[in-house]
């Protein structure tokens, strides 16, 4: 792996102007939005569990996507 592609990867990436961390803010609005929803209608269990951890990679990702732009 290239060595900027590492440096890129685990480097802090503060956003850089208004309309980024707007997009971050919408993401985190929208994955809490969701988040309560699902609790409203899942059951209590392991599925409800992933349900709420892949939710949070969504979030994650998506916000990664977000601040590692070029």
């Amino acid at each position: 792996m290239n060595p900027a592609d590492i440096d890129n990867r685990f480097k802090f990436h503060p956003p850089t102007d208004a309309a980024r961390k707007s997009a971050h803010e919408t993401v985190r609005e929208m994955c809490g939005t969701l988040a309560h929803a699902l609790n409203e209608i899942l059951p209590e269990g392991r599925e409800k569990a992933v349900a709420y951890t892949k939710l949070e990679e969504v979030m994650f990702w998506s916000n990664a996507a977000i601040a590692r732009e070029n």
